[in-house]
């Protein structure tokens, strides 16, 4: 198990290197007009995220055989929406959170006005970012960008799934478990299926491959919600970068607190064994897929 994370460590790193070179080239300078505005996107940007979308968006691409520099440009787009999304999500209306990656989040160092102008910039950008890629076809790019704009909208995207999130908040009697999935397939689910997805439709593959690819992703997306939300409850804030027990004070409906500790594990293990399930039917070289699953079932933070 120690080498099997090792090399998620590796590509999680190669990823990282690879993404962030991309986003330097695509984020303007922050001593370029409007400064307030630009050192707001790269303090959020480059606030030491894992990449963790990107690398699976590589790895994907790189078990069917895909050159990395057909896939750079569209890892770092995702990136960009993810970090929109998480400047928005932690301002006072959403979940009032003031530490992110171990950092001042973008409204407390910026203001709220500045962070919202960041989140929103940083999601137009994205999409420049698809548009602009000279190394995709236009045909690959339409698609592309219609996937990645479903999965972070709604009616079962990201923000739609940040609105049930929200409408599930201090419900007496708590979130049912199809409740639950509705939220997180939606809220981080969403983007990490297409992370997976965006990944095969740049390597060509077919409809059945994709089927699988997004099977795979669907489990992941949900080992990755539930351990989240156990990392909230067990872990400590130096930890984790951000602060823990939020979920409990602002009374959310999470898999520990409606289901406990326990029964919340055995559901990630459900996840992760139908995960694994769905890779076993890809006639690919996937070992960099299941390294990628189990560091989520195994991470600390």
């Amino acid at each position: 198990m120690e080498i099997i994370l090792e090399k998620a460590n590796a590509l999680l790193e190669f990823a990282s290197v690879k993404v962030n070179d991309q986003l330097e080239q695509i984020l303007p300078p922050a001593d370029s007009k409007p400064v307030r505005l630009h050192s707001a996107m790269r303090h959020s940007v480059f606030a030491g995220g894992k990449r963790f979308r990107p690398a699976l968006l590589i790895a994907v691409g790189k078990a069917f055989g895909e050159d990395v520099s057909k896939l750079i440009r569209t890892a770092a787009a995702i990136e960009l929406i993810h970090t929109y999304s998480l400047i928005h999500d932690d301002l006072p209306a959403m979940d009032d959170d003031s530490l992110r990656r171990g950092k001042p989040t973008c409204h407390v160092e910026f203001g709220e006005a500045t962070a919202i102008l960041a989140g929103d910039v940083l999601q137009t950008l994205a999409f420049k970012t698809l548009a602009d890629d000279s190394s995709l076809s236009s045909e690959t790019r339409i698609r592309l960008i219609s996937e990645i704009a479903s999965a972070a909208g709604t009616p079962s995207g990201m923000v739609a799934g940040q609105q049930f999130d929200l409408d599930a908040e201090g419900l007496p009697e708590g979130a049912t478990m199809e409740d639950l999935e509705e939220i997180h397939r939606s809220k981080t689910g969403a983007m990490i299926r297409v992370s997976a997805r965006c990944g095969a439709i740049i390597s060509a593959a077919t409809e059945e491959e994709l089927e699988i690819v997004s099977g795979y992703a669907a489990g992941l997306g949900l080992v990755f919600q539930i351990t989240d939300d156990l990392l909230d409850v067990t872990e400590t804030t130096e930890t984790l970068g951000k602060t823990a027990g939020k979920d409990e004070a602002a009374e959310k409906s999470t898999y520990p607190s409606i289901f406990g500790i326990h029964e919340a594990r055995n559901m990630a293990m459900g996840h992760y064994w139908n995960a694994c399930e769905e890779l076993e039917r890809l006639d690919k070289p996937t070992e960099e897929l299941q390294e990628l699953l189990e560091f989520i079932m195994m991470r600390d933070r």
